[in-house]
């Protein structure tokens, strides 16, 4: 008799269980002809295949062994699991080497320090025999220009010192000065900024190991490091000497003595510089006596000084002796012969090295390399 619901519907009878379970259509008999899942609790043997070819997989173990056949289904040596290649067997990164080759591409190795500093040994580095560090006292300017003073006393820049005297805040002796050009005694005048007394500030020099990435200046709200950056704890302001672009490395100065700044960058003083260098392909020899003999850049003729391969196992790496100031001047020389530089490092500047200085770090001069400095002793 047919069944109803409450509401009028008419119900669908029941399935008996012998249905689904009976001997002639066995759930498990269907689920393995078919491929599908097995009765809750009925697991298979390990390492037994599946009958359906949708999802199998082998057994454990059957897996091909690491190595036995290359993307092409060559065969080739098979590797147990857990035995690696020995150092160095692994594939060639972009044909150019394994990692010892290019470790040693990408900088100077010991062969390569070496040969830079015999070049640097081997230079003339003086004009004549520096006295010893006590027997030399720098010269001191008893009378300078006012806004030179008031730029040494750490206040502002110089031109931004002629404003504030035009405006009338700058008093000497007790009288206010507004004439630009007015020079005054250092060891008897007073010199007052806003009715505070200044004082010359005292000289720092600095030297630095100018990491890769940072721009030398003083101020750039462009730049996202500059050298500045790293000059955290230094208590004076100073200012670098020169430049290095940002991908150069190498020794950097900074000061604020201007005399000396100007004695280091002006084209004048002629002081030498010398870099070493790792250029994208081997120089020849024709390109090596052209740098020598001189190219032709935007900005007029330019000749190294000396130029010698310091590795002997490397042509691309070479040390370079220059004099000139100019804008990236030795990536210039190379591009002017057709070559590129890929690593730039400057290794002497002035008398001065990065010797006991790791990338980044910066000490202060000693008192004897502030004298020659002063004295003009390197070229």
């Amino acid at each position: 008799m047919a069944e109803f619901s409450k509401d009028g519907r008419k119900l669908r009878p029941r399935r008996s269980a012998s249905a689904h379970t009976g001997p002639a259509y066995s759930t498990s008999e269907k689920r393995s002809d078919e491929g599908g899942h097995r009765n809750y609790g009925e697991h298979k043997t390990y390492g037994s295949k599946r009958t359906s070819s949708y999802g199998g997989r082998k057994p454990y173990g059957e897996n091909k062994r690491y190595g036995s056949s290359d993307r092409n289904g060559n065969d080739s040596e098979k590797r147990p699991y857990g035995e690696r290649k020995s150092y160095g067997e692994h594939k060639k990164y972009g044909n150019k080497g394994g990692y010892a080759a290019r470790k040693n591409a990408g900088g100077f190795g010991k062969a390569s320090n070496e040969g830079i500093n015999r070049m640097i040994a081997a230079s003339p580095t003086r004009k004549f025999q520096a006295p010893s560090y006590n027997s030399f006292e720098p010269e001191i300017k008893e009378e300078i220009r006012l806004n030179k003073f008031i730029a040494n006393s750490g206040v502002c820049s110089r031109r931004e010192a002629d404003t504030m005297i035009q405006a009338g805040v700058v008093t000497v002796n007790g009288e206010v000065v507004t004439e630009l050009g007015t020079k005054i005694n250092t060891t008897k005048d007073v010199v007052k900024f806003n009715g505070e007394t200044l004082r010359g500030e005292a000289k720092v020099y600095i030297v630095m190991n100018k990491p890769r990435g940072y721009v030398t200046t003083a101020s750039d709200p462009h730049a996202e490091k500059t050298v500045m950056d790293l000059l955290k704890g230094c208590p004076s302001r100073v200012y670098p000497v020169g430049r290095l672009d940002k991908a150069t490395t190498g020794v950097l100065m900074f000061t604020n003595d201007g005399e000396i700044s100007e004695r280091l960058t002006h084209p004048s003083y002629d002081k030498k510089k010398i870099y070493q260098v790792i250029l994208n392909k081997p120089l020849s020899e024709d390109a090596r006596q052209q740098i020598l003999s001189g190219v032709e850049l935007s900005d007029g003729p330019i000749a190294a000084d000396a130029l010698e391969f310091i590795d002997p196992d490397d042509k691309r790496k070479l040390g370079i002796e220059i004099h000139s100031g100019k804008n990236r001047v030795v990536r210039r020389i190379f591009e002017a012969v057709g070559l590129e530089v890929r690593t730039l490092d400057r290794v002497y500047f002035a008398g001065l090295t990065k010797k006991g200085l790791k990338k980044g770090e910066w000490r202060f001069l000693t008192e004897g390399e502030v004298n020659i400095l002063k004295m003009g002793a390197y070229v």
